[in-house]
């Protein structure tokens, strides 16, 4: 692997950096304090998102029929890393470019292309997943959501929770399992709902993590047409697995954690602390995971642009990240505990509630370890 950016991805680095510097405003770090499922970064984001589409940079790597320029896959990777490092002022409509538009393109009917992908490409679409339930997070498979055939319609009952967004989501990207078509994961189909559907009730989840950031989902007989499910039955799994691939690398985390790591060292520097070589050998323990994260990453990414299917290593990836977001949170809460009381400080207060979910959230680190163990070790299943 070349470890060298090309002149173009350069220049395409300073180019979106510059619209950052220009568009964000000078309380940027307070307006996304408290992350981009709250309200004030989702207004935000439908104000900032058609000016990136505007500019060429919101789905650059799309194909040129829904808006993008057909740019190389390092392109839209280096534009998340800089989105992310900037408090990801594209808030929930970075599923829109990293997997729920790509999933349209390659499942959707003509008629689903045509209604939802021009408003993503347009920074104008706010969507939220329906996947996790009460008894079915990290084993998805056994989700228990129902969507009862009745005619041209689906009549929908069931329970989400943690859903991002979906306090102002317009779309749920929603799994349930259809009634009469088996077991397992054969039964479980794919729908988009539009949230002002009746029979939708969202409560919003007080958490550390965010406000509005997650949330309990109700459907009580949701009807929807048949045309609403997204390919066929049987086939969401395989759609599901799609998109789960672009998610777990999608989220550069450790594009921040290296910016709050420099932030926190040069404190401990000002404050006279950094001489201390029990802090140095953390810092360079947490500098070194957040390096770890990124090459695994890029792994994964190189691997996609030459068209390769890696397997497990995308979980490898995954899990990579979330040890170089903890490295980075724990390095701050051991060495700079004044900065997480009170007001705080604002950038470490952000990185650590972020780093709370990063285990969590595209997968649990628990059910990462158990794919990296049976399909990247070979490992036998336990007894």
């Amino acid at each position: 692997m070349d470890f060298t950016w090309s002149r173009e991805d350069t220049e395409f680095r300073s180019r979106v950096r510059g619209v950052l510097s220009r568009e964000l405003p000078t309380n940027w770090p307070t307006l996304a304090r408290h992350g981009p499922g709250s309200r004030q970064q989702t207004e935000f984001c439908l104000e900032f998102c058609p000016k990136l589409a505007e500019a060429g940079l919101l789905v650059p790597h799309w194909p040129r029929e829904w808006g993008g320029a057909e740019r190389p896959v390092w392109e839209h990777f280096i534009l998340g890393e800089e989105m992310w490092a900037a408090g990801e002022p594209r808030g929930a409509q970075y599923m829109n470019v990293n997997w729920i538009g790509p999933v349209l393109m390659q499942f959707g009917s003509d008629a689903q292309k045509q209604r939802y992908i021009p408003q993503m490409a347009a920074g104008k679409a706010i969507w939220c997943q329906g996947f996790s339930e009460p008894n079915a997070g990290s084993d998805l498979a056994s989700l228990k959501t129902r969507a009862d055939r009745e005619g041209d319609e689906y009549v929908i009952n069931g329970q989400k929770i943690w859903t991002s967004y979906a306090g102002m989501a317009d779309q749920c990207f929603l799994l349930a399992r259809v009634s009469g078509a088996g077991e397992g994961k054969s039964a479980i189909a794919i729908f988009i709902v539009p949230m002002t559907t009746p029979g939708i009730e969202v409560r919003s989840i007080p958490s550390l993590i965010g406000h509005g950031d997650i949330h309990e989902v109700f459907f009580t007989d949701v009807h929807i047409p048949v045309s609403a499910r997204l390919g066929e039955v049987g086939q969401g799994w395989k759609i599901i697995s799609a998109a789960l691939a672009n998610e777990r690398v999608g989220i550069p985390r450790y594009q921040l954690a290296t910016i709050i790591l420099d932030e926190m060292v040069g404190l401990l520097k000002t404050r006279g602390q950094f001489g201390d070589p029990v802090i140095r050998l953390r810092a360079a323990q947490a500098a070194a995971s957040c390096e770890a994260a990124r090459i695994l990453v890029y792994h994964v990414v190189d691997a996609k642009s030459r068209g390769q299917i890696l397997g497990a290593d995308a979980n490898v990836a995954r899990l990579a990240v979330i040890g170089a977001d903890h490295a980075v949170s724990d390095f701050g809460m051991d060495f700079l505990a004044d900065c997480y009381s009170g007001a705080g400080h604002v950038s470490f207060m952000s990185h650590h509630e972020r780093a709370i979910v990063t285990g969590i959230a595209a997968g649990a680190a628990e059910i990462q370890l158990n794919i990296v163990a049976q399909r990247y070790l070979n490992l036998p299943r336990e007894a």
